[in-house]
């Protein structure tokens, strides 16, 4: 499965379904771009278990401050729609592994 960018537009739809890894992100965040390859990693590993979300938040600052995000990278599992899970900062593929089979 391909990682998906989400809009403030795209955004509930992209996540209504299933467990959904949202990372949100900008293009000028170094610890962001250090976590983009461990995501297309985890991606690629996941088989349809999960579906990976990039939202910029300085494209998308409705979405970003409807789930309080004050510090980036910050990750937000959703399961059907719903936040179940965040954790903020960079996170180790075994860690972020870790949260989305802990909901699986």
């Amino acid at each position: 499965m391909a990682i998906v960018n989400a809009t403030d537009q795209s955004f509930s739809t992209e996540t209504e379904n299933g467990l959904v890894l949202v990372d949100f992100w900008a293009p000028w965040c170094g610890p962001c771009k250090m976590i983009a390859p461990v995501l297309e990693e985890l991606d690629a590993e996941l088989n349809g278990k999960a579906k990976v979300v990039k939202v910029d938040v300085d494209d998308n600052q409705e979405t970003a401050g409807k789930f309080g995000v004050m510090s980036i990278p910050t990750l937000i599992l959703f399961k059907d729609g719903q936040p179940v899970d965040k954790v903020i900062g960079f996170q180790p593929k075994e860690a972020l592994a870790e949260l989305i089979n802990k909901h699986a």
